[in-house]
């Protein structure tokens, strides 16, 4: 959160699946329309927060499957973890906030007297959130039964049935909403405090983040009975609070539309990308250079004589390109290559995303930008942390030039033939 210089311009809290993640789109169509929209005109200014049910192993497992973009703050377990940036620093004074009236050792002591429970596995057993399935048709006579016997034994706990399966039992002062409240306030006292928020969710244990005092909320249209009930009963003369028609990602984008918070227009949505467009900022050169770059691996846009000339334009000549293998290159090289390369993936599961843009003038007119550039070939996926010096021209300030490109693998990424990697 380094980047921003004082109010976040649009701050979005979503969970996870089947909010951000639609387990149903095989092609994570939606969710990649998404990242280019987030990385192209709202990551240098605002916030991603992923608010989660999961737990910090499985959290991490989701990303290693799904295109999921690096958030800035990652709420996990519930409304019970509190993290931050790409190395996921726990917050130290929400851990402590949690343990008023708390027990785990009480809460899991009383909830072994109920053969209803059956408990979750022990990735999701945290240190303030004990966890369980509980058939939907007994749920709430536990839940009154067992909520009983531990105000007997002096904690104070929230107990939260989700998905007509999931049961967690968190300390009363925790949950996704009350999670949210810290930060916010956190992020105020710090400057940082967003102007905007979104929230976003499918599932019960969501309707928290909807109760979140001036904050916007999406509840996507393939939101779950109970969340859809419980705003039916509390929310639904709340102008802020929408339900969307569009599944998931596609669902987050059209209420940022419909609440008027900025575009919502993903470049993924606009033919012809890299043809006759207004560049906006170097994250936004970037997400389009990439995205042409996959449509025409894939064959997916007309062979045409224009982009070749347009390609010319965007890379300088003199300039040069280091390949993550080291091997340094002309510019001359990617465009005298690429549109030999044409289709090449045509008919393959192939897609290009761009994570963690960030730039910065380094001097009048010129923009050093990074980024991580992401590669899905088939079942291979790789990443290169990239570096990009780019100029405006003098002859058109709102077109740039890229000057010199520099490419290094993500740990992990390298490969045993590293050829493939085009740029």
């Amino acid at each position: 959160m380094d980047r921003l210089n004082g109010s976040a311009n649009l701050m979005i809290v979503s969970d996870l699946d089947y909010t951000m993640v639609d387990h149903d789109d095989s092609e994570n169509l939606a969710l990649l329309r998404f990242n280019a929209l987030w990385e192209a005109y709202y990551r240098h200014n605002s916030l991603l927060v992923f608010s989660t049910g999961r737990s910090p192993t499985i959290y991490k497992e989701l990303r290693k499957q799904k295109p999921l973009l690096t958030p800035d703050i990652t709420i996990m377990s519930v409304g019970t973890e509190i993290t931050y940036g790409e190395t996921m620093i726990p917050d130290e004074g929400w851990k402590q906030y949690l343990d008023h009236k708390w027990n785990r050792d009480i809460v899991v002591e009383e909830t072994a007297k109920f053969p209803e429970l059956t408990s979750q596995s022990e990735t999701e057993q945290r240190p303030h959130k004990v966890s369980f399935y509980l058939e939907k048709g007994k749920a709430s006579k536990v839940v009154q039964a067992l909520s009983k016997c531990l105000e007997s034994r002096g904690l104070e706990v929230k107990i939260i049935y989700s998905n007509g399966i999931a049961l967690d039992v968190l300390p009363q002062a925790a949950g996704k909403g009350r999670a949210l409240d810290f930060l916010l306030q956190k992020l105020k006292a710090d400057g940082l405090g967003p102007l905007n928020t979104l929230v976003c969710g499918d599932s019960g244990n969501d309707a928290e983040l909807f109760c979140v005092h001036e904050v916007y909320g999406v509840m996507v249209s393939n939101a779950q009975e109970e969340l859809v009930e419980w705003y039916a009963q509390n929310t639904r003369d709340n102008a802020q609070i929408t339900h969307a028609t569009e599944r998931c990602a596609a669902g987050i984008m059209q209420a940022i539309g419909n609440f008027s918070l900025g575009p919502n227009v993903s470049p993924r949505d606009i033919k012809d990308s890299m043809l006759n467009i207004k560049i906006l900022s170097p994250s936004h050169e970037v997400v389009m250079f990439y995205l042409f770059y996959e449509r025409w691996m894939r064959g997916e846009i007309v062979n045409s004589e224009q982009y070749i000339q347009n390609l010319k334009s965007i890379f300088n000549s003199t300039g040069n390109f280091v390949h993550p293998s080291g091997v340094d290159r002309p510019m001359q090289h990617i465009i005298d290559t690429l549109p030999n390369m044409f289709g090449e993936k045509q008919g393959l599961d192939f897609r290009v995303w761009i994570d963690r843009v960030s730039f910065a003038e380094v001097s009048l007119g010129s923009w050093l930008v990074n980024f991580d550039k992401w590669e899905l070939s088939g079942n291979e996926l790789r990443c290169c942390l990239t570096k990009v010096l780019m100029n405006s021209k003098v002859d058109a300030p709102n077109k740039l030039t890229w000057m010199h490109l520099h490419q290094t693998w993500l740990d992990g990424s390298e490969g045993k033939d590293d050829t493939p990697w085009f740029i």
